[in-house]
């Protein structure tokens, strides 16, 4: 209920890394962003200070992150943010970690090519094999508001 949910936008970072664990699959990557920004007095483009997130993928997520990700990409990650402070040798360490819910390439970076995972739910092969339907309204359909007047009937003309 009380989570808060964030969207980052930026670069893989590490190669993820897969796990199958008792609960099911795992994958964890490190996420880069950088914010830029307009420099007005050099008049070009400027990189703000980057930030680290661990970002934590569970489940049919895990296994398509770590077959679909490489370092490098850039990546939209939307998740529960969970910032952890930790003391480790005397030393305080904080970190912040994305346990993701859905993460997807930047389309206005780069293209991508998505296949769809196989389905291990008991899908046929029929299922699958079923052509994509044509979403286009072919003229003259019903559902074509601009069909309409042509399908109304023509009054009879009157026979003398």
């Amino acid at each position: 209920m009380n989570e808060t949910i964030v969207c980052a936008v930026g670069n893989v970072a590490t190669r993820p890394v897969y796990r199958e664990l008792a609960s099911g699959p795992s994958a964890r990557f490190r996420l880069a962003v950088t914010p830029r920004y307009w420099d007005r007095e050099k008049n070009e483009w400027t990189d703000g200070h980057t930030n680290f997130f661990t970002v934590w993928a569970n489940r049919q997520l895990a296994v398509n992150a770590a077959a679909s990700l490489d370092v490098g990409d850039p990546v939209i990650v939307q998740g529960r943010l969970k910032v952890r402070s930790d003391v480790r040798e005397g030393q305080n360490w904080i970190s912040a970690d994305l346990d993701a819910i859905t993460i997807g390439h930047d389309m206005a970076r780069g293209t991508s090519a998505f296949r769809r995972a196989n389905r291990s739910d008991g899908g046929t092969a029929a299922q699958a094999a079923q052509p994509e339907p044509n979403w286009e309204t072919p003229p003259g359909d019903p559902g074509d508001p601009g069909a309409l007047a042509s399908q109304q009937e023509p009054e009879p003309a009157a026979v003398t």
